[in-house]
């Protein structure tokens, strides 16, 4: 995946990655700014600051990609159980061998009510039409993760979305005058075509399931008659003894 996100970072220095590159980092910084908690990594793509705005005292970029502080894989993490509050993946289960195990992996080092931030591309899209051609460089070679699949997936680890946007709704072109003069394809497309963005934005909470409380079976008890005589009886008989 080295490699990958080498290729993947150089691409984001072409008109039409940095047109990408602007829009999520806009994202992240409105995401990201009122995550509140004591630690918060980003996976891979450390040309891209997802955690800029965020004000958790320990931040640290993460991955086999260069540039990262922290060398390892998506899918095997070396942090402690429960341990992190907030995870960013820009585009890593795009470019992921086994995107499902980077999810498991996440999952297992969040703290409850922890948070994922996650950008990918989205295959129903005028970008998912582009990566058809045959003989695709990067991205469009990617693994380009359905939404709903993605959805899916999430919801098998008790991980839950609670937030979801569409971004670039312009045309995948490189030509950086055609880029600018379809500008109105963004206001245009969140309004027409709010699920139709080449790239999907997805904040997520780890959810922990609550215990059952097991409340107690009472039951209606029948006194019997003469035993209610028969209590009566002593309660008198005790009271006379204690008047001798």
């Amino acid at each position: 995946m080295n490699a990958e996100f080498d290729h993947f970072a150089a691409w984001l220095a072409t008109p039409l990655g940095r047109y990408v590159a602007l829009s999520e980092a806009a994202w992240f910084e409105r995401a990201a700014v009122d995550l509140f908690g004591y630690k918060a990594v980003q996976l891979e793509l450390p040309q891209l600051d997802c955690l800029r705005s965020n004000r958790m005292p320990w931040r640290l970029q993460a991955g086999e990609a260069a540039g990262t502080q922290l060398k390892c894989t998506a899918h095997e993490l070396p942090f402690d159980e429960q341990s992190l509050d907030l995870i960013a993946l820009p585009h890593v289960l795009d470019f992921s061998p086994d995107p499902h195990a980077v999810l498991r992996e996440c999952q297992r080092v969040l703290r409850p009510e922890g948070r994922l931030l996650i950008t990918g591309f989205n295959p129903w899209s005028l970008w998912g039409l582009r990566r058809l051609k045959p003989n695709q460089d990067m991205p469009w070679k990617g693994n380009f993760v359905a939404l709903p699949k993605l959805k899916d997936w999430l919801a098998e680890l008790d991980l839950q979305s609670v937030n979801d946007e569409h971004l670039c709704y312009r045309p995948p072109i490189q030509r950086a005058g055609w880029l600018e003069k379809s500008r109105f394809f963004d206001q245009a497309g969140d309004r027409l075509w709010p699920a139709g963005g080449g790239v999907y934005c997805l904040e997520v909470v780890k959810r922990v399931r609550g215990m059952h409380v097991i409340e107690p079976q009472w039951r209606t008890v029948t006194v019997n008659q003469n035993a209610a005589v028969v209590v009566e009886k002593m309660r008198q008989q005790a009271s006379k003894d204690r008047c001798k």
